[in-house]
């Protein structure tokens, strides 16, 4: 008993000491870039744990946007008594996210992949900022688990059938059995909602708008990111039921991100442009997915990563705005290049990474979604093409209405970031622009 306090004080302890927590995350991030780098050590990690190279990737993206958004949440900190209570949702949250990634059955990743969504309604309702967070946390609450339901049915149907829920013994194993339309609709639904697919993406902006920084952050950052990862694990167990229907996905992806786009240009909050640009991004990784393809898997996965870190660097711009001005609308926050300058460069690069400019990791990504989805079909260029044009439309609209214009608020000076926003926003825009290198050559050897 007196162990079992012990133990309990030392992990309170740490919880509820700020630097400690960061400084931890950031050597995890650390060992698991080594352990990426060097073949032995990973393969042996790898077994122990269970994860291939696509697991550990989001692991590590999951490691580093929960590292920057303590970074990014010193608010929080200053704000509220209940900081150690801040940090033990967000470990939690990892917690949950390394659990999913790592997971090699299909039950555990169903269970792990539901229970994101506790640790991410308790940040949306204690640390929101409006009395709407609680509209905001519950529809994102039965969005998610009336989709998620038939995926429960369908994965327990399976284990029936089959007698396993083994990850490599089903879709690499032999083909023994054959799954119809309803099971298959049933299966994908789930993540089609969390990715979100346009029709069900109505939960996103309103959680996005109504969480805290960190809140947005990881849920752009990362959790958008578990619908894909979820659909790279089941499409393989319904590749001939998918041939018949990846039409509808195309469709719905290439047009609905049009018309997300669309919406886009006729925002004024700054964090509800952000979060229908995630959406637009998302239906371009959906087309790459369901056409099976290997520049469309290894496009997927390039943009997701690429995505995280800009939607959540744009996130965590905008609510540097947000604590200056106390407004996200852009009709009020005009002419920041002349009220916080140094913040410019920052808007710039994140914004170009955010329209997949190059040197970014985001234009290899697209390049390689591009070429699958047009492989799949001459006549899906036009809807390809239309949709990059309006990505470029309304981050620009984003940025020149931001940046530039007439600062109409006299009673604030000029203002410059404090040490902890650059280091954040730092470690962003590098990683986005660094990584581009390296893709290219991982991409230049398949």
């Amino acid at each position: 008993m007196l162990k079992f306090l012990m133990l309990n004080m030392v992990l309170m302890g740490f919880v509820m000491n700020w630097g400690l927590v960061q400084m931890g995350l950031f050597i995890m991030c650390f060992v698991v870039l080594i352990s990426l780098n060097h073949d032995f050590y990973f393969y042996n990690l790898g077994y122990m744990l269970g994860a291939d190279y696509l697991s550990w990737i989001l692991i590590m993206l999951s490691v580093w946007v929960v590292m920057l958004m303590l970074y990014g949440s010193m608010g929080v900190k200053k704000a509220s008594n209940f900081f150690s209570g801040f940090l033990l949702v967000n470990l939690v949250l990892l917690l949950v996210l390394f659990l999913t990634f790592s997971s090699v059955n299909y039950l555990m990743f169903y269970i792990s992949f539901e229970s994101s969504l506790v640790p991410m309604l308790v940040l949306i309702l204690g640390w929101g900022y409006q009395p709407e967070r609680i509209q905001a946390g519950i529809y994102m609450l039965f969005y998610t688990l009336f989709a998620s339901l038939p995926l429960l049915v369908s994965l327990l149907s399976l284990y029936e059938l089959v007698g396993s829920l083994n990850m490599d013994f089903l879709v690499s194993g032999p083909s023994i059995f054959t799954l119809g339309a309803l099971w298959y609709f049933c299966t994908v639904f789930a993540f089609m909602v969390k990715l979100p697919l346009f029709m069900f993406h109505l939960w996103l902006p309103k959680a996005h708008v109504e969480a805290p920084v960190a809140g947005s952050m990881i849920l752009a950052g990362v959790l958008l990111k578990l619908g894909g990862y979820g659909l790279i694990r089941v499409l393989g167990l319904f590749s001939e039921v998918n041939k018949m229907f990846s039409w509808l996905w195309m469709s719905l992806g290439i047009l609905g991100g049009v018309v997300i786009s669309l919406m886009c240009l006729r925002q004024v909050d700054m964090k509800s442009l952000i979060a229908y640009s995630s959406v637009a991004h998302m239906g371009l990784v959906l087309g790459g997915l369901v056409s099976m393809s290997s520049w469309g898997l290894n496009g997927a996965l390039v943009v997701m990563v690429g995505h995280g870190l800009c939607s959540s660097g744009l996130f965590c711009l905008a609510n540097m705005v947000y604590e200056r001005l106390g407004s996200r609308s852009l009709m009020i926050s005009k002419g920041l290049l002349s009220f916080m300058p140094s913040m410019g460069l920052w808007w710039f690069l994140l914004a170009i990474g955010n329209m997949a400019a190059p040197p970014t990791l985001n234009l290899m990504g697209e390049i390689s979604l591009i070429i699958s989805v047009v492989s799949w079909s001459k006549l899906i260029m036009i809807g390809v093409g239309i949709l990059s044009f309006f990505s470029a439309a309304y981050t620009l609209y984003m940025y020149s209405l931001s940046q530039h214009g007439l600062f109409v608020n006299s009673l604030y000076s000029c203002c410059s970031g404090k040490m902890s926003e650059y280091f954040v926003l730092m470690m962003h825009s590098v990683p986005l622009n660094v990584m581009f290198t390296k893709g290219v050559l991982v991409l230049s050897c398949l």
